[in-house]
């Protein structure tokens, strides 16, 4: 873990750069599809994230069990490249995309032929919140920067990701996004993840749950079979991309700087190869517990992880 001393290590041209005031996304969703239009992801001139990622896992109120193991398997798998036996795809395959960005960044030093500079996902700490200190109803505004500032003593050299429990209300989630993230004090990125198991279910659930809107197409069974544990993965996964690529609103996006459009995002609605609205495309079924995957992972773990715009190609990228 790097000395309390120094920032979360970032990539940058820009020699000086302005970081904005706490200006969170307000969790605003985007009419963007996927299947009909391009994103335009460009680059704004700021700073993108590398090197190691410490992160602080902020289990916000009574969270449960599985989805706890289910998320902090799928953060050790990011960087679990496994050897020639391990079953393909990898979730640090998934990965690999997101590292990707470091050599998009226009006048980024070459790399070697394979891929870009690892970033290493580190976690460095865990708080349990079981009494609700900011209530059952979060602000970005009132009580985001709070948090974070109370359980990280606001060490900079932390990224928090705040995992709310079913009975939690985010201001801003459900409409058009299931996480968030945004920078506290100039300087702190955070991310926080909604629970689908109650709250909005048919918004965040799919592809586990039957969807609220569009064509009502084939609902899959989650792959470590809970559709909150699994659902909430998938939106880590975006909100970790879109830190990684555009920390302080200044990196890669579309749209406007106050509801980006990053590359974890873009691609909603799209899990493999052949995906329509509705249906999540290609993934395969475990023929023991019949969920569906497209990722191995920790200890044996499988994930579903959402497609990811890829610069290389400005397209949608999936790992099937």
């Amino acid at each position: 873990m790097a000395s309390a001393s120094l920032s979360i290590p970032i990539l940058s041209l820009a020699l000086f750069f302005l970081l904005l005031e706490f200006t969170p996304s307000l969790g605003h969703g985007h009419s963007y599809d996927p299947f009909t239009s391009n994103p335009e992801i460009t680059y704004h001139g700021g700073p993108v994230l590398n090197g190691t990622l410490n992160l602080a896992l902020i289990w916000y109120g009574n969270c449960g069990r599985v989805q706890k193991s289910t998320i902090r398997n799928f953060i050790k798998s990011l960087n679990n490249e496994g050897d020639r036996t391990s079953l393909q795809p990898q979730v640090s395959s998934w990965w690999h995309v997101v590292e990707s960005y470091q050599s998009a960044v226009p006048g980024a030093a070459p790399v070697g032929p394979r891929r870009s500079p690892s970033i290493i996902v580190n976690v460095a700490k865990q708080v349990a919140d079981r009494t609700y200190k900011y209530g059952k109803i979060l602000t970005l505004v009132d009580f985001i920067p709070k948090l974070v500032q109370d359980y990280t003593n606001g060490d900079p050299n932390l990224i928090p990701i705040i995992v709310t429990a079913r009975d939690v209300t985010v201001q801003g989630l459900c409409t058009g996004k299931c996480s968030d993230h945004g920078v506290v004090d100039d300087k702190q990125p955070y991310i926080v993840v909604g629970n689908p198991e109650t709250e909005c279910p048919g918004a965040c659930g799919w592809p586990f749950y039957q969807s609220d809107n569009g064509p009502k197409g084939m609902v899959l069974q989650p792959p470590n079979l809970n559709m909150a544990a699994d659902a909430m993965v998938i939106a880590l996964a975006k909100a970790l991309a879109d830190t990684v690529t555009n920390p302080v609103s200044t990196g890669f996006y579309g749209g406007s700087q106050m509801s980006p459009l990053g590359p974890g995002l873009a691609c909603k609605g799209i899990f493999g190869t052949g995906a329509f609205p509705g249906n999540p495309g290609n993934v395969h079924i475990d023929p023991i517990t019949g969920g569906a995957f497209n990722a191995h992972g920790n200890k044996g773990k499988k994930f579903l992880l959402p497609a990811i715009w890829d610069s290389r190609t400005s397209s949608c990228w999936t790992l099937m």
